[in-house]
């Protein structure tokens, strides 16, 4: 057989990062983790071709070698998706679609697609299946299971298949499942409350795949959250992980996601600062307890949430979060409370999005009973769209929204919050002060994009002086968040 893996084309969105890569010669964030671990459970002997689209150019000819084309996505692939599968259609080459995607709008896309084989949920146990009735000659049209697998049976993606140099990060998963239920999310309808994890040595030989196939530099942890199972990760995971950091010299640094009450736990914060994984990303939504009460996001309740991510900062941990406008519970008043809140936590990364329902999840099944559902969910909640009727007017709610992207991300208010993030931030032990090739190349990248072409580079030019004068220890990590802000500038500009 001769499959070729597809991963559409994600278009531009506050995590595409696409003017940030611009910066370091890079095509995307991160690599297609699931793809490249599908293709590690197809036969040895099968010829095996990826092509991420947003790295390489998807041509007819890769289509016309497959037997097979494999196609895997997110909601916010859509559009790519469908053009992708009426390509292979075309050319007559048979394709088998699973992912997020289709395995929570399977029902809606059935019949449209034109889709030979959809293998939906954890691949671990409808792939195998799938591909012994393939050997046998008779493939079903739908392999699907409510089964959560254990991950011992997940095996050691290829990542041999990437263009390794033209990603920002590997990306490398240890957990699925979250113990909490946000009635907006589809993660615990997708991987279930229980978190499953991979044991010490799984995870560590992956870790050593990695740094075998020379990868240096930043891995993504994709877990929804990581510290799902916080006692595992404290007396297993994290001590074995900081051991061989330290062995190897710590050759890698981690983002991932978690929930806010990691603050509640200053052993595993210290825990996992000393092993690299120092950059979070949170799901705040809303400095609103009434909204946090209706989603169900009680973890989130009951503190001080800018002095609660202020510690973080402090304990060496970069955090960025997401923030949700558009709760039944939300009045006028909730846009200037966002900015306020943002402004003062320090969070640089900040992703406001207007409040979506993806199919399946409780928020979704809530809003069917009332007869407020619009469209399907678009997987991209920063385009100012939203897949129901909201209570509040939906003018006044755009026009709130607006003017949270473009209060935030313009130049001096971003400035402010890079400012304030560079003075509480505590710089890790480890962290190593060397400047390499490619981060003086980006420099003076920046000084010229940023410093001379783009309008308010005044702003630009007393944040460098600051870092550069008062923080010379965080000086790279500064002209990274300028960076990020060039590419967030372009997000909020199309909004």
């Amino acid at each position: 057989m001769k499959i070729l893996l597809v991963y559409p084309e994600t278009p531009a969105t506050f995590w595409s990062f696409k003017d940030a890569l611009k910066f370091v010669s890079k095509k995307s964030s991160e690599p297609p983790l699931g793809l490249i671990t599908v293709a590690a459970m197809l036969p040895i002997e099968w010829e095996k071709k990826l092509i991420d689209m947003n790295v390489t150019k998807l041509e007819d000819k890769d289509i016309e070698w497959a037997d097979y084309l494999f196609l895997s996505g997110m909601n916010v692939h859509l559009n790519s998706f469908k053009e992708i599968i009426k390509r292979a259609n075309k050319i007559g080459t048979k394709v088998v679609a699973g992912g997020p995607l289709v395995t929570t709008e399977y029902t809606e896309y059935k019949d449209i697609l034109g889709v030979d084989h959809f293998v939906l949920n954890e691949a671990e146990i409808t792939f195998p299946p799938f591909l012994n009735d393939l050997e046998n000659g008779n493939p079903k049209h739908i392999y699907t299971s409510s089964e959560f697998p254990d991950l011992s049976l997940s095996p050691v993606p290829m990542w041999e298949l990437l263009e390794r140099k033209k990603y920002a990060a590997m990306s490398l998963q240890y957990s699925r499942g979250c113990p909490y239920d946000c009635d907006f999310c589809s993660i615990t309808m997708l991987n279930g409350h229980r978190p499953r994890t991979k044991s010490k040595d799984q995870f560590l030989h992956e870790l050593e795949t990695l740094y075998k196939l020379g990868w240096r530099g930043d891995i993504s942890l994709v877990d929804d959250n990581f510290i799902g199972n916080k006692k595992k990760l404290k007396a297993e995971i994290l001590p074995a992980l900081i051991k061989w950091q330290k062995e190897k010299k710590y050759p890698f640094n981690f983002i991932t996601e978690v929930t806010i009450n990691l603050a509640d736990d200053d052993s595993l914060i210290n825990l996992m600062v000393e092993a690299a994984i120092h950059r979070i990303f949170v799901g705040i939504e809303t400095p609103n307890d009434e909204s946090l009460v209706e989603c169900g996001k009680k973890h989130n309740l009951n503190r001080d949430l800018v002095s609660t991510v202020n510690k973080l900062q402090n304990k060496g941990m970069i955090v960025s979060a997401g923030f949700i406008v558009g709760f039944d519970s939300d009045t006028h008043t909730i846009f200037d409370r966002q900015i306020k809140f943002i402004q003062e936590s320090g969070i640089v990364a900040a992703m406001v999005g207007l409040l979506n329902a993806p199919t399946g999840t409780k928020l979704f099944e809530r809003l069917k009973k009332e007869n407020r559902l619009l469209d399907n969910f678009k997987g991209n909640n920063m385009d100012g769209a939203t897949n129901f009727i909201p209570k509040m007017d939906y003018k006044v709610l755009i026009k709130g929204y607006t003017q949270i992207i473009h209060t935030i991300y313009a130049h001096r208010e971003y400035y402010e919050r890079v400012k304030k993030f560079i003075k509480d931030y505590q710089v890790p032990s480890w962290k190593s002060n060397k400047i390499s090739l490619n981060e003086i190349k980006a420099f003076f990248r920046l000084l010229w994009a940023i410093g001379i072409v783009e309008k308010g580079k005044r702003h630009f030019w007393k944040m460098l002086i600051f870092s550069l004068f008062k923080y010379p220890k965080k000086f790279s990590l500064a002209m990274t968040l300028v960076v990020y802000g060039f590419h967030f500038r372009r997000i909020a500009a199309t909004i």
